[in-house]
């Protein structure tokens, strides 16, 4: 009998993996739903704040002046993140107190500057329930252990990972309510669109 070959799709997971990894560091620190939100709301920072450094560069390095023009990001489908919102300035913060304040406004931040975001991000990384050092050490994993370089070859990754870290969550909960992460997806749906 003839081996069935691996799904594409499924056969490379160490990017998914290395995020679930950092993610699962949170999973006894909150609650089930909280840290769905808070995982889909740093994959999503992470993601942005590398297409629009990786699109800056080449602004500056042709030499325009158009690095600071949301239009020269629109135009390639890329969200403006303002300076404060970047991840360079979260990673920064990782191990100050503060951390989970840095991250609320860095969402707030990138939700001013593109409409379409308006009202959608997760802003509960302040909350006196999220072990800060804890949230650290994964903004640390996210910033030395998931490289986004190649953000045309990642949009496909983030969905992939989106969808992986969804199963693993539903799998880590099963029994206690797992299904509801496939079954309620919509205030994570702005992964999967808009990008």
């Amino acid at each position: 009998m003839a081996k069935r070959k691996k799904n594409v799709n499924n056969a490379n997971l160490g990017f998914e993996k290395q995020i679930w990894n950092a993610a699962d560091k949170l999973r006894s620190h909150i609650s089930a739903t909280d840290y769905r939100k808070v995982v889909v709301g740093l994959i999503f920072l992470r993601y942005i704040s590398s297409a629009f450094e990786k699109r800056y560069k080449e602004l500056v390095d042709e030499g325009d002046g158009f690095e600071d023009e949301r239009d020269a990001y629109a135009e390639k489908n890329i969200f403006f993140v303002p300076e404060k919102a970047r991840w360079s300035v979260v990673a920064s913060a990782a191990h100050k107190p503060e951390i989970g304040l840095v991250i609320d406004e860095a969402m707030r931040a990138i939700e001013d500057e593109n409409d379409t975001l308006k009202n959608v991000l997760p802003k509960n990384y302040a909350s006196q329930d999220l072990d800060k050092r804890v949230l650290g050490e994964v903004v640390d994993l996210f910033t030395n252990s998931v490289d986004m370089a190649d953000t045309e070859k990642d949009r496909d990754l983030l969905g992939r990972t989106y969808e992986y870290c969804i199963a693993q969550f539903a799998a880590a909960f099963e029994g206690s309510k797992g299904g509801e992460f496939y079954l309620n997806p919509p205030e994570d749906s702005f992964l999967l669109g808009g990008i």
